[in-house]
């Protein structure tokens, strides 16, 4: 039976490749296979136990086991500074990595020799000062098998690292973490596979080292002659005992290389979130009741106002004030620069900078985590080692609130917002939906004084998107900061925010009442997100002269010459299959589209060569009786005082 997601061909490799693969297959194998035959099974048991050979085996393992811990201690902060830190020389410092990995070992063992022995460069002064003699010493030992090894461990974490992408790093922080939190919590939980791979390289390198421990520790019997060498040893006097140690390290690395299966690199794994298939949860919704509501209101931080002063520069350029308990909706196309304002908020871009000032502290010089700027990105980055709960409480934690309190106020937030039956799942055994909402209660959980939200409800069915709305709603209403939601839903916009601000190209366009910009939106792509059709021009002494080609006559036009939109409902828009007589003072030819369900009308899409492309909305009755279809010719009118012109 074939396994889903694997393709099965019969195709035949070409010979040209096949031959010297499978050459070189058999190159790599048979001196392998030559200890294999050569092999004494008889004797093997005596040759591994005889007093030299174990005496070296304790050394190999002590020698490597240090050896991998110097690796962690110094090899592990390396990678991270290669994968996350921007500095100049670092190739430079990659390559000193890497040098270890293709030096000869002898070459390895006098460098080291020179630097550390008792006439290298650091010798004398630890020996003087210190009364550290490294050279033909068990500790000489250490280090050249470090030297060699350590550089596994570091390729392997940074490969890690720069997989992982540095959304968790950033979430993390700002709910609170400091780096060093960060790092230990969230990092390096989520690139343990790298680090375990690493450690197992590095402890097989270390193990097998033999050209610069001879060079640099010597092959003392008890001091430095780990099994490496005493196979060599053993290979001038008994032949057969040197291959059955040899065939001892060899199942070793063997060992090692079957337990990694091939994962070099130790890159996190697809933490994409599923939906178990028994467990279809954003189609069933926990009621949000009225005793969850008024626990809302209660519990929601009430510790102080904080009104909010920012002035963005860089791609998003706007001054930005609000009062305490404000809620902007932040709106534009893909582009218009919002994210950007989020994350140069949030202190986490080098594309614009924020002078941020929240109640009456300037957090401008602050990292992010301690900014009190609370982050759900767009994906809800959760921390895929933790369960939901645990998520939750991450920022409590971090503020340096009790385990046990912590977990109580993150349960009730996740009750709160419908999940909270869901708390000792991981991200991976919760569908979108769950894990937004998970994402929103441990925002929420966080204390923040400013709460920066990036279309936190996009990954909710309707259902559930009204009551986490209601909930979210609730919660900002006695919320004592300012929040910015980035949000494509004009019914988010309205229903949760207090303004409305719309950017495009880095820029503000209209910061008004959401109302204000409902009646009178000055950007095309909000008029059309509201559904509206926008169609910009320049005014005319009776409309609007569109750039896309064709004219509109207006009620109330504006002054000649001004940059205007024309906003027009779809509803006002008349189909009809003849040119139509009578007052409509715009009236064009044109051709069905598209036509498409909108509740219990049909939008229809309606282009032409003297008009731009329009939109109307018509009842199911109206498209029979004109019995529209796609191609269909038709003639569209739209009244003078149904358009409205809007100055730019």
């Amino acid at each position: 039976m074939k396994r889903a997601g694997v393709r099965m061909s019969d195709a035949r490799p070409p010979l040209i490749l096949a031959v010297p693969a499978l050459a070189a297959v058999a190159f790599l194998a048979l001196p392998l296979v030559g200890i294999l035959v050569r092999t004494e099974w008889g004797e093997l048991a005596d040759h591994l136990s005889s007093p030299g050979t174990v005496e070296a085996l304790k050394l190999s393992l002590l020698v490597s086991v240090w050896a991998l811990g110097l690796s962690l201690l110094l090899g592990v902060p390396l990678a991270w500074l290669l994968a996350r830190v921007p500095f100049r020389g670092k190739a430079l410092v990659r390559s000193l990595v890497l040098l270890p990995m293709v030096l000869p070992p002898t070459v390895g063992g006098v460098a080291l020799l020179l630097a550390f022995g008792r006439r290298g460069l650091l010798g004398p002064w630890l020996e003087n000062t210190f009364g550290i003699t490294l050279a033909f010493h068990t500790s000489g030992a250490v280090l050249a098998a470090t030297f060699v090894a350590m550089p596994f461990l570091v390729i392997s974490l940074e490969g890690a690292l720069g997989g992982l992408r540095p959304r968790y790093e950033e979430t993390a922080a700002s709910l609170g973490a400091s780096p060093v939190r960060v790092f230990f919590t969230v990092t390096l939980p989520m690139v343990a596979p790298g680090v375990i791979a690493g450690a197992a390289l590095t402890w097989a390198r270390a193990l097998g080292e033999f050209g610069a421990t001879i060079t640099f520790a010597g092959n003392l019997p008890g001091a430095t002659q780990t099994l490496p060498l005493q196979v060599y040893l053993l290979l001038q006097d008994a032949p057969e005992a040197a291959t059955s140690v040899s065939l001892l390290l060899l199942a070793i690395a063997m060992a090692v290389l079957m337990a990694l299966r091939g994962r070099w690199t130790g890159t996190p794994a697809d933490r994409t979130p599923r939906t178990a298939p028994e467990d279809r949860p954003d189609s069933i919704t926990v009621p949000v009741t009225a005793e969850a509501t008024a626990g809302a209101s209660r519990q929601a931080p009430s510790g102080g106002r904080w009104s909010m002063h920012a002035e963005v520069t860089g791609f998003t350029h706007l001054t930005l004030d609000a009062e305490p308990g404000t809620t902007i909706a932040v709106v534009g196309p893909n582009g218009a620069g919002k994210t950007t304002l989020l994350r140069a908020l949030l202190g986490l871009t080098p594309r614009a900078h924020a002078d941020l000032t929240l109640g009456d502290t300037d957090v401008t010089a602050l990292p992010p985590h301690r900014r009190r700027v609370a982050w759900v990105p767009q994906d809800g980055a959760l921390f895929p080692h933790m369960t939901a709960v645990a998520n939750t409480a991450y920022g409590l934690r971090a503020q340096g609130v009790s385990r046990a309190e912590a977990r109580r106020e993150a349960q009730n937030w996740l009750d709160r917002l419908g999940v909270g039956h869901l708390a000792h799942r991981r991200p991976t055994q919760l569908s979108g939906g769950q894990a937004g909402r998970v994402a929103l209660a441990r925002a929420l959980a966080a204390r923040p004084r400013l709460l920066v939200l990036d279309e936190p409800l996009a990954a909710l069915d309707q259902t559930t998107r009204a009551h986490v709305r209601h909930t979210l709603r609730t919660h900002l209403a006695g919320f004592g900061g300012v929040c910015l939601i980035v949000t494509h839903d004009p019914v988010e916009a309205v229903s949760l925010a207090d303004r409305v601000l719309v950017l495009d190209e880095g820029r503000a366009l209209q910061d008004a009442a959401p109302a204000e910009v409902t009646r009178h939106p000055r950007s095309p792509w909000v008029a059309r997100m509201l559904g509206r059709n926008a169609w910009p021009g320049t005014a005319t002494s009776d409309g609007l002269a569109l750039d896309g080609g064709g004219t509109l006559v207006a009620a109330e036009p504006l002054p000649t010459g001004t940059p205007a939109l024309a906003i027009v409902a779809p509803e006002a828009v008349s189909v009809h299959r003849e040119k139509p007589a009578g007052s409509p003072r715009n009236v064009w030819p044109g051709t069905v589209r598209e036509i498409t369900s909108s509740g219990s009308r049909l939008r229809v899409l309606i282009t032409s060569d003297q008009a731009p492309d329009l939109v109307a909305e018509i009842t199911p009755q109206a498209a029979a009786e004109l019995a529209l279809a796609d191609g269909a010719s038709v003639w569209t009118s739209v009244k003078a005082t149904e358009a409205t012109v809007v100055a730019l």
